[in-house]
Order: structure tokens, then C-alpha cells, then sequence
């Protein structure tokens, strides 16, 4: 399973009240899930770096 399958079963799963939390921050701004997974979804260049992050933080 690839880092976005991942990503993206791991934040079906997460409450939606959690997905308001921060999760990191990239470049001076907070990441929530919420924001990770608009990046994610629509593929875009900051998504790649966004997922490599989370797997080095053990997050997916």
C-alpha cells in the first residue's frame, strides 16, 4: 500500500472532530488532516512532501 492509500484509510477512519487538529507544521503553516487530505486528494505538489512528513512522524 502506497503512502496516499495509506493516508487516505488512516483519515477515513480518524473522528471528525479530530480532523480539525494540527498535525504538523510544514513550511510555517499548520497542517491539519483536513488540509492534508484536500492536498492529498487533489494530488498536488505539496501533497508528495506532506506524505513523506507523516511517514516520517510514524503518522501513516
Amino acid at each position: 500500500m502506497d503512502p496516499r492509500e495509506r493516508f487516505l484509510k488512516i483519515y477515513a477512519n480518524i473522528p471528525l472532530n479530530l480532523r480539525k487538529e494540527i498535525i504538523l507544521v510544514f513550511d510555517n503553516e499548520p497542517i491539519t488532516w483536513n488540509v492534508a487530505y484536500v492536498e492529498i486528494f487533489n494530488k498536488t505538489d505539496k501533497s508528495k512532501k506532506i506524505l513523506k512528513k507523516l511517514e516520517e512522524l510514524k503518522l501513516i
